[in-house]
């Protein structure tokens, strides 16, 4: 498996989530939103001009930040 983050995702494309390198509050807020290892992971539409990530993690569909985005370590 090829480890990276997933602001590589390109739309349509998912992989499995690794772990999450952010600050206790970040990580809570994540983990709470279902962002846990081991769980799929969807890139749905990425935004225009280095826009927000529209994400999918199980049911919950998630608009992020790039910069939020390369925190979380996925596995394709």
């Amino acid at each position: 498996m090829h480890a990276t983050t997933i602001d590589s995702l390109q739309p349509g494309q998912s992989a499995l989530i690794g772990h999450i390198e952010a600050e206790e509050a970040v990580h809570q807020r994540l983990l709470a939103l279902g962002f846990r290892s081991g769980k799929r992971v969807e890139l749905v539409r990425r935004g225009r001009f280095s826009g927000p990530l529209h994400l999918r993690v199980g049911t919950t569909e998630v608009i992020m930040r790039p910069s939020e985005a390369r925190r979380i370590h996925i596995h394709l």
